[in-house]
């Protein structure tokens, strides 16, 4: 990927951050709308999570400005990691939501209210839901093209919340129709468990990238393959190593060469090598250690694929 393109994908993804931020903040006030119609414990459940988006996205935002930091001194591996905190963080506030829904269904048991202006309250709702459904795919799509964590799990919560908000507006409506109110507050515990499942769900997968989590299979075998068809000139590869670090992955392994060989000639094949890397795999960091014939690990004459 070309410097102008990493920039213009950067560019999109910090306004997408931003107008995130915005979004949230228009969905949570249709949804407190809603609520404030009805009053309706289970539209408050809706409202209540959507006040973790409006968090969780400025979050986002900051996380994703810093982690296109370039490296310094300190963070000589550069800041790609500072993604997964937002991500984290959008897990923990998703249990905050669920523990305040349930709060508010056991308050609602105490105190049955008929809903008022049913169907005003569920058109409000209706809209948010389909703002939310547009704007999720959009960051979904936008952040696994970019490799941006936290754009994908605040496009995955978003889209959880919308599967909410659908379950939400058809069991109202089945209220509505056969008057058992008890569906409200019982509406409202199945959303408060779904969003502490995702909530669990989002924090395993960020603390999975905190933990330096290798590339999948598919594209391990791609980086073997790439690494394989320019290698001429070395004698093997062994001890291959990737992790991913936000956008960026690194890739680290040892290249044997003939111990006659002189250090530019050697030189040369990692360049062909790393270069290979770059063009194919996104923000790409190699590192490649030459050892002479003496350290390689298959039998000697082996004319297969180079690899260890």
């Amino acid at each position: 990927m070309t410097a102008a393109a990493k920039a213009a994908t950067r560019q999109k993804v910090a306004r997408l951050a931003f107008w995130s931020i915005v979004v949230a903040g228009v969905v949570l006030a249709l949804k407190v709308a809603a609520w404030y119609i009805t009053g309706s414990v289970a539209l408050y459940s809706d409202a209540a999570e959507s006040i973790v988006n409006v968090i969780a996205s400025a979050a986002a935002f900051w996380a994703i400005q810093v982690s296109y930091k370039p490296a310094d001194q300190d963070h000589p591996f550069g800041h790609h990691k500072a993604e997964y905190f937002s991500a984290v963080l959008e897990g923990v506030l998703i249990v905050v939501a669920a523990l305040l829904i349930l709060n508010e269904v056991w308050r609602s048991w105490q105190h049955p209210a008929p809903l008022e202006q049913p169907w005003k309250g569920l058109a409000v709702n209706g809209v948010a839901t389909v703002i939310n459904a547009i704007w999720a795919w959009t960051l979904i799509r936008t952040g696994r093209n970019a490799r941006s964590p936290a754009l994908v799990a605040d496009g995955q919560h978003i889209m959880t919340d919308v599967v909410t908000s659908v379950g939400v507006f058809g069991g109202l409506v089945g209220a509505v129709l056969t008057g058992w109110q008890i569906l409200d507050p019982v509406l409202a515990v199945i959303v408060a468990l779904n969003i502490l499942w995702q909530g669990w769900h989002v924090i395993g997968s960020s603390m999975s990238g905190l933990m330096d989590r290798a590339v999948d299979t598919q594209e391990h075998m791609l980086i073997r393959d790439i690494i394989s068809a320019n290698s001429k000139g070395a004698l093997e590869v062994h001890d291959l190593k990737t992790r991913i670090a936000g956008r960026a992955t690194f890739i680290e392994f040892h290249l044997v060469v003939d111990a006659d060989m002189t250090v530019g000639a050697s030189h040369v094949i990692c360049d062909r090598i790393e270069d290979a890397l770059k063009a194919d795999i996104p923000s790409v960091r190699v590192t490649i250690h030459v050892e002479p014939d003496d350290e390689a690990k298959l039998p000697k004459g082996t004319s297969a694929v180079p690899f260890a």
